[in-house]
This record gives C-alpha cells, sequence and structure tokens, in this order.
C-alpha cells in the first residue's frame, strides 16, 4: 500500500480496502443513526453475534453522507458504545460510497510494489479531479484480469482526505479508534456473502442485486459471482414517508417518526400512505433496474435483498416482486449465525436489514 503523502495517516492501521485488526466493533454512520455490530469467531469459520445497538441521530447532523456536526455524532457514538458494553476500541468505519472514486485497471502482472505504486499514481492522475495531496489514496489488487493471463485487475480507491478525517475525529472524540476505513457498498458486499448459502446453488451465476433503502438515500449494488457489476444511488428513502405522514396527519417531524416506528396513526394509514410509499418505492427499485439493463450487458435479476430502515415495512418485498418480477427477499446476515444471550432475538429481526453496512465492517475482524 501506499507510503509517504499518499499514504493514510501512519497511525492509520490497515488501508480504505484492506486490513485486520482484532477486536473491532462495525460502526455504520447514516443520516438517520450510528449502528454499531461486533461479531466473534465460533469456530469452523462461523461467527457469533456478540452485541450491537441503533443509537438515533439529530435530523441534518449527518447529510449526503458527510457529517455536519461532529459533536452529535459523537455523543451517538458514545452512547452506543457504553450500551453495548463492549470493551473493543477499534473501529472499522466506511465512506459513503458517493464520496469515494473507485477505478479499475488492467496492469501487467509481476511488477514490484514501488513499480505498481508508481503506476497506479499515474492512473490515478487521470481519474482524480483533485490534486493527490488532497486525497486518501489506495489499491488492492483483485487478481488475474478477466482476458489476459499475463496481467493483473488493480482496484483503485481515493477519497478526499476530510471525508475520512472527520470519522476519525469523531471517534477519538469518545476515547476510541478507527483503525479501518472502507466503503459502504464494499462493506455491504462483505455482508450479503453471508447470505449467498440461502440461494439456489449459492447463487452462482446468478445476478442479485442488493437494494438499500436509506431514510434519503436508496443504494442499488448489482452482484454476480462475488463481483459488483453496477452501482446507482437514487435520491429515495424512509423520510419521503415519514413526510407523507407529517403532511397526511398534520403531525411535526418527532411526532411522524415515532408513530411511523410505533403505530398509533388511524384505520386509514395502511390504505391512504403506507400503500402509496410502497407502490412508490418498488416503482423506484424498477427504474433502477431498468437502467442497470440499458447501461450493461445484463437482461435479467434473479434475486433483490432489501436492506435498510425501511425493509421491514410489512408486505413490502410482495409488492416489490409484484412490480418488479423478481424474488424479493428482506436481508438478513445473521441468518444462521450464533447470537449471544445478550441480543434480543425479536428486535433483531426487525434491525438486521439496517445492520448490513455495520456487520460487513465487523467481518473486517476476520481478514486474512
Amino acid at each position: 500500500m501506499f507510503k509517504g503523502k499518499f499514504a493514510f495517516d501512519a497511525d492509520f492501521i490497515g488501508s480504505l480496502l484492506k486490513a485486520k485488526s482484532p477486536p473491532l466493533i462495525g460502526v455504520d454512520i447514516s443520516s438517520s443513526s450510528v449502528k454499531m455490530v461486533e461479531l466473534t469467531g465460533s469456530g469452523r469459520g462461523r461467527y457469533r453475534l456478540e452485541r450491537y445497538t441503533i443509537e438515533p441521530l439529530p435530523k441534518d447532523a449527518v447529510v449526503d453522507g458527510n457529517i455536519m456536526n461532529l459533536e452529535e455524532v459523537g455523543d451517538a457514538l458514545r452512547r452506543g458504545w457504553k450500551r453495548m458494553g463492549s470493551r473493543a476500541k477499534n473501529l472499522a468505519m466506511a465512506l459513503p460510497s458517493a464520496a469515494v472514486i473507485t477505478k479499475k485497471i488492467v496492469v501487467p502482472a509481476g511488477q514490484t510494489d514501488e513499480q505498481l505504486e508508481a503506476q497506479v499514481e499515474t492512473e490515478a492522475n487521470q481519474y482524480i479531479p483533485f490534486a493527490l495531496e488532497e486525497v486518501n489514496l489506495d489499491f488492492q489488487t483483485l487478481g488475474p484480469a478477466p482476458n489476459s493471463t499475463e496481467d493483473v485487475e488493480v482496484l483503485i480507491a481515493a477519497s478526499r482526505k476530510e471525508k475520512v478525517e472527520d470519522r476519525v475525529a469523531v471517534a477519538e472524540s469518545v476515547g476510541l479508534k478507527a483503525t479501518v476505513m472502507d466503503i459502504d457498498a464494499f462493506a455491504s458486499q462483505n455482508a450479503f456473502e453471508l447470505m449467498q448459502g440461502q440461494l439456489p446453488d449459492a447463487g452462482r451465476d446468478q445476478t442479485i442485486a442488493v437494494v438499500d433503502v436509506g431514510a434519503s438515500m436508496m443504494n442499488i449494488n448489482v452482484l454476480r459471482n462475488g463481483q459488483s457489476v453496477y452501482m446507482r444511488e437514487q435520491p429515495f428513502g424512509g423520510n419521503q414517508l415519514t413526510q407523507e405522514i407529517m403532511r397526511h396527519y398534520s403531525l411535526s417531524v418527532e411526532e411522524a417518526e415515532a408513530a411511523k416506528r410505533n403505530g398509533g396513526l388511524p384505520d386509514t394509514y395502511d390504505s391512504e400512505v403506507l400503500a402509496p410509499f410502497m407502490d412508490t418505492l418498488a416503482l423506484e427499485i424498477a427504474r433502477a433496474l431498468q437502467f442497470f439493463f440499458t447501461s450493461t450487458q445484463f437482461n435479467q435479476v434473479h434475486h433483490i435483498f432489501l436492506s435498510g430502515g425501511s425493509a421491514t415495512i410489512p408486505g413490502l418485498p410482495e409488492v416489490v416482486a409484484e412490480r418488479t418480477q423478481v424474488n424479493t427477499v428482506i436481508a438478513n446476515p445473521f441468518v444462521g449465525m450464533e447470537i449471544s444471550s445478550k441480543v434480543r432475538q425479536a428486535q433483531l429481526t426487525v434491525d438486521a436489514p439496517a445492520l448490513l453496512v455495520a456487520c460487513g465492517l465487523a467481518l473486517r475482524r476476520f481478514d486474512e
């Protein structure tokens, strides 16, 4: 990995794409909450969920993946760490995909680290619209190039330094340390590997869309045989449902959020507000798949996994499946995993779809 001025800070263990740092807590900072997951090994390559928490964030503390209020995010992180009761102080954190420029390049095999670094730096200059002094830059060799035995495929990743530094600062403000910095889409993909066994033939040669419906943004990552073949971000999320509840029932933001989570709305809520929201969400997913079909060589998606806070709306998988004509299931990376007695199973079932990124980050503890 890069040394000197292009590297992550000297005290930054690991890198954007590759690190090992046990023990570790996966921390996903989204626009609505701080999600934290800690896993341990339970033998024979299996994992155990030791503890997790979801701490809500004040409105606008995080906007479009950018930390706008370090103190409020730090407070949520501190509360979550105390609530978990963990002794681990090392964190795996993630940048939003939109904050990271990634590019796959093909280079001759057999190069030394120094030669590869020099070539990556040259390539990065072509694709990154900032001075290299302003970015954290990293790369990882993925393996042999698809069409040449004499070349290898390398993934370059770069992000503005302040994006990384903000997350490091939040951790340090509460006495914790960010030792791994990943990308949310890659972390989600890491967690998805735990769910592949649920599919026929473990998903081999099948095209699978992981659709994360967050508070303000919907992220689509289409995978095939463990590789991402398409990513898309659309400005749609659970906030739209909150706004409809506010408008329909003349409630404040806080009242609408509470009603959305805890119930207590009129009997007409399902038909007048929730059903139209689910239809619109399904339509947004169908549109995203159409963009995928028109911009790639693929013309079919075999399965959709729904993740994010809105994924557990009753009946949503059926609505999406009907609209897209694709088998649709709720993402749960903890299925088949050993669960600590400290974790409430019923609550985990509700929260699991929102924990995909945090789980994927927690898995970095077991990187070779």
